[in-house]
């Protein structure tokens, strides 16, 4: 029903890798390929997204791809296909997954003075990855399945954020010998310096920033003794990396770079979320106030979301009414503007409201869930489906998707589908489990042959995968 899913298939048999599964090689003591280390990372990203740290905020999400999107586009393998995410923590720091993964802490993101740094930080992440730097990091190593691969990536990942606590996941993921090698080579991080430096300047940022940024960070932890953030002790910066850094930009010609709008937005986004509703509020009014600072159509944008945590409607209308004034046509306003209209607004109006934005906005999740989501308020099943069915077929690897699908069919009766779509939503979420147990219910719901073929042939595929898995247990 949906062959969009079929990266997925393939991905799993890493957890279960026995007889009857793909043959995906040998990994002991080989390079191993892009291909293997794509799959690496997808396994590790099950496990990251089910983590109530990650951050399912779908605003954040789009500005980090397209921020990301870009630096890629200008790196040394631009073809690849990579996903940048952000993790809800304050502490500072990012990171990278084999296979095109990067994720970066909303700490880090807050720290950033401007989108430069920000964006240096992400071109060093995607060096690390285009240089396959994990790739020589396990080289030489035996592993008996590429599932031990995948359980020490996400070691890995819990080891840059508390080193302690990752000991059990690295010695279960038979990795124990190699816990020194945790963090990547002074070779890899000069390399991933200077690609980086070569990327941000290809993508039109301010190379001075990544400098700037790393002895900012190194200052820091000089006055806080003991309070190292997390990207420093994973990417150990040294005066010597700072001025070899230094030295290379002196090279190339200064130009001002001005903020994306998107940036401040973001920023201010992440500021309404984390802080309790009415500190959020009080934190806008003053930056908006008497003593102003920072960028007032971002903190305008900030108080809007924060007034409206805080149960605050007619002021947060009142404030968007304002920063509609003062702000350029942008899909993230837009989409806020959406939530305030359905405050004051009759239901065709809100959905004539959604179907206008989509036309200038087609690719910005937020404003698709949101029009989805009204036109399931609005009873209006078969016109929901067609706009998910519609992004379902640019993306089929985005959960939310299978989510309001599921919904719109549970709405209609349709139980066959509802169960089909809610075991990708789980398989989407790692779990094999949940996965089989919906398509059981979807086989026992309906008598559509085409349907009972496809959700027969999964259930096949999933119940070896489960046999092979426990197999290995």
């Amino acid at each position: 029903m949906k062959t969009s899913l079929l990266s997925v298939l393939f991905t799993l048999p890493l957890i279960a890798y026995a007889d009857g599964l793909p043959d995906l090689g040998d990994v002991s003591q080989e390079i191993i390929s892009p291909q293997i280390e794509r799959q690496i990372g997808e396994q590790s990203m099950f496990q990251i997204r089910a983590s109530n740290t990650y951050l399912d905020d779908p605003e954040i999400s789009d500005y980090l791809n397209h921020l990301g999107g870009r630096l890629v586009a200008n790196s040394t393998e631009p073809g690849d296909s990579f996903e940048f995410f952000a993790i809800n923590d304050d502490a500072i720091n990012a990171f990278a997954l084999p296979g095109g993964f990067v994720g970066v802490n909303t700490g880090l993101i807050l720290l950033a003075q401007d989108e430069s740094e920000l964006a240096s930080v992400l071109g060093h992440e995607v060096s690390h990855v285009t240089q396959h730097h994990y790739a020589r990091m396990v080289y030489g190593q035996r592993y008996d399945s590429l599932a031990a691969l995948a359980t020490l990536a996400v070691a890995i990942l819990a080891a840059r954020n508390s080193p302690d606590a990752a000991t059990a996941g690295i010695v279960g993921a038979q990795a124990g010998t190699i816990q020194h090698q945790l963090n990547f080579t002074r070779q890899n991080e000069r390399e991933a310096d200077r690609f980086g430096l070569a990327t941000l300047e290809k993508s039109g940022f301010d190379t001075r920033a990544m400098p700037a940024f790393f002895e900012r960070m190194q200052k820091a932890t000089q006055l806080v003794e003991g309070n190292t953030p997390s990207y420093l002790r994973t990417h150990p910066v040294t005066h010597e990396r700072i001025a070899e850094v230094e030295n290379r930009v002196e090279q190339i010609p200064y130009h001002l770079v001005p903020d994306s709008l998107d940036f401040q937005l973001m920023r201010s986004r992440i500021i309404a979320i984390q802080k309790p509703p009415q500190e959020a509020v009080a934190f806008f009014d003053e930056a908006l106030g008497a003593k102003r600072f920072g960028n007032p159509i971002a903190h305008r944008y900030g108080l809007v979301l924060a007034l409206l945590r805080n149960n605050q409607p007619q002021r947060a209308e009142q404030e968007f009414a304002i920063l509609q004034k003062q702000a350029p046509v942008n899909a993230t306003i837009e989409t806020l503007g959406g939530r305030i209209i359905q405050l004051e607004k009759p239901d065709k109006d809100v959905i004539a409201y959604y179907s206008t934005e989509l036309k200038n906005f087609p690719e910005h999740h937020a404003l698709i869930y949101d029009y989805a989501e009204v036109l399931l308020q609005d009873q209006r099943y078969t016109e929901a489906l067609k706009l998910l069915d519609d992004q379902v077929n640019r993306d089929g690897n985005d959960p939310k998707l299978y989510d309001l699908e599921a919904r719109a069919y549970a709405a209609l009766g349709r139980r066959q589908e509802e169960h089909h779509m809610l075991a990708y939503l789980h398989i989407l979420h790692g779990d094999l489990a949940g996965t089989i147990e919906q398509l059981e219910l979807a086989k026992q719901a309906g008598n559509d042959y085409y349907q009972l073929s496809t959700i027969e042939t999964e259930l096949k595929q999933y119940r070896e995968i489960a046999a092979a898995y426990n197999k290995k247990k």
